[in-house]
């Protein structure tokens, strides 16, 4: 054999033995590098469904706040536009087939007729406290101190607004007049606390009995009057996960987890920055 040809079958097997060694190496790469499986986003991990919530009138800034924040933290749930009205209004929506997946009310009473009817679960929870107070124009033109200087003035003419008896503000109202022993003349009784405030911001009445919370949320544009009488009338306010009459995919597992938001740490911090007190 030549010297040309031992040299060139020299170079052919080095190129071989270096080809599979390169495939050798390829296979050791794989071996030790496989390919990641794909992880579930986060979204896809979290809480996925609706959540449809029913609100007391009372509430409405501190639930606009809860479920905003509530949204924030779980993408993956579509939250419609709260419903807020007198908490009465509401269960008499609800008992007609209405369809919700929470209820928050103003009153435990009110709560009660709804669990009464079936249509809680499980047992509703006291989540908060308001109290009343007198709502005045501002600067409080009348100089109206007192209980008994809202029974004097809407006697002597002044226009009184109070939430009509069947719903918690006015039940409480009513109950602060009895406890103090004062006589009113009532021009008008509202179906939520929101038209007794926007009657006395807007003028059309003088003086309304409203909770403090509604007074810190209206600022400036009406005065606020403590009066110790509120003490008597203390609303508590109660939280349940409804039995709906349309079940949807995750709708219960939803709704427990916003109400045990609303009765967290975090949950409690915005409600009490709006005045609300703890139960």
């Amino acid at each position: 054999m030549s010297a040309r040809t031992t040299a060139r079958s020299f170079l052919v097997g080095t190129a071989v033995l270096l080809s599979l060694a390169a495939c050798g190496s390829d296979a050791g790469d794989d071996r030790s590098s496989p390919t990641p499986t794909p992880t579930a986003s986060v979204e896809a991990q979290g809480l996925t469904g609706e959540l449809t919530v029913f609100a007391a009138a009372s509430l409405s800034g501190a639930f606009d706040e809860l479920l905003a924040a509530f949204g924030a933290a779980n993408p993956g749930v579509t939250i419609d536009p709260a419903t807020y009205d007198g908490s009465s209004a509401l269960v008499t929506q609800l008992s007609g087939g209405a369809s919700a997946d929470v209820f928050a009310s103003a009153d435990e009473r009110t709560m009660q007729a709804l669990t009464d009817a079936g249509l809680t679960q499980p047992t509703p929870r006291v989540f908060a406290t308001n109290t009343l107070e007198i709502v005045v124009a501002p600067g409080n033109p009348h100089d109206i101190r007192s209980i008994a200087d809202v029974g004097a003035f809407s006697d002597a003419g002044g226009t009184l607004v109070i939430c009509a008896a069947e719903v918690p503000c006015g039940s409480a109202a009513h109950k602060v007049f009895d406890t103090a022993g004062v006589g009113v003349t009532i021009a008008s009784n509202e179906q939520n606390v929101t038209s007794v405030l926007t009657k006395v911001q807007s003028g059309e009445a003088d003086v309304g009995l409203v909770y403090r919370t509604d007074v810190l949320a209206a600022g400036d544009t009406v005065t606020g009057v403590e009066f110790p009488e509120a003490a008597a009338a203390v609303n508590s306010y109660a939280i349940a996960v409804l039995t709906s009459p349309q079940p949807r995919t995750h709708a219960e597992e939803v709704a427990q987890a916003f109400l045990d938001y609303v009765l967290s740490d975090d949950g409690q911090a915005v409600l009490s920055a709006l005045g609300f007190t703890a139960p």
